[in-house]
């Protein structure tokens, strides 16, 4: 569980070093991050997926599946590395070429050799830049509009359709890094194994959203609100409350039933930057 934590603290960091070159780029993925209205339409685009998935699933055809997550990995790694490389002072068309050529080996290697290492690098890699790419695209109350809708969703999957936990059951399968794989023993191989939501399990999972989402905030907090030097106090709260909200999580998760993560990371991370939001006395809002 600490190592999960780790993840989540690692993915932020790295975001928020990724949020002013990818600012600076003209990396928002809408045209006005102010609007309420972006958080609805990313919602619908969430169920739409989800409903396409679920009919692969049940029409057996897990390959349409692979091939589009595969697709959506390798462009998102892009998109990591390229402002990476900007950082680094390689110039003309350098970091371009190394994002696309980092991208496309790690995207083969992905699917040659899905062992749990590299489905956890390339998840913290996709992790950070997702997570970026949403937070310089959201403002504060987009943003909370969207951690708010994505919590409700989350709990309504869980624990009243159940259809998030057949999603899960049903794409563990293709070895995809949509989830943390923190093993339980040292010769714990992911590709021998047979993930499964229930019954004795050889290694730990997380899924990626769960360190994706609450993440959101903690960027935008940091690139929409002034502050000085690398990071924010509003920012930092978010972080600590994902954090608080994690270990909150952690308790239920012992138990052995599947929980829904994102009520309480989202609204701990919403809560944590409230908190640092009034210790300085910035507007709630922005």
């Amino acid at each position: 569980m600490i190592v999960m934590a780790g993840f989540i603290l690692v993915i932020q960091i790295i975001a928020l070093t990724l949020a002013q070159p990818m600012n600076d780029l003209g990396m928002q993925a809408v045209d006005n991050p102010q609007s309420a209205s972006n958080s609805i339409y990313y919602i619908i685009a969430i169920l739409i997926f989800t409903l396409f998935l679920l009919f692969a699933i049940k029409k057996e055809i897990q390959w349409v599946i692979q091939i589009i997550i595969l697709v959506a990995v390798a462009s998102t790694m892009y998109y990591g590395f390229y402002p990476l490389l900007h950082l680094t002072g390689l110039g003309g068309e350098g970091p371009v070429i190394g994002g696309l050529l980092m991208a496309t080996v790690f995207t083969i290697l992905l699917y040659v050799h899905p062992e749990w290492y590299i489905i956890d690098f390339v998840g913290i890699i996709v992790g950070a830049a997702a997570s970026s790419i949403f937070g310089i695209s959201f403002g504060i109350l987009p943003a909370i509009v969207l951690l708010g809708l994505l919590a409700a969703y989350d709990a309504i999957s869980v624990y009243k359709t159940k259809h998030m936990i057949a999603l899960a059951e049903g794409v563990m399968d293709l070895k995809l890094p949509i989830l943390f794989v923190i093993p339980k023993k040292r010769n714990y191989s992911f590709i021998e194994d047979t993930p499964s939501t229930e019954g004795e399990k050889e290694a730990f999972y997380m899924g990626l959203g769960d360190a994706i989402m609450p993440t959101i905030i903690v960027v935008s907090a940091n690139v929409f609100l002034p502050h000085e030097g690398f990071i924010g106090i509003p920012a930092i709260g978010a972080m600590v409350g994902t954090l608080i909200g994690f270990f909150a999580l952690t308790i239920l998760v012992m138990k052995g039933k599947p929980q829904a993560g994102l009520p309480f990371l989202n609204s701990g991370a919403i809560l944590g930057y409230a908190a640092g939001a009034l210790i300085t006395g910035m507007p709630l809002l922005g």
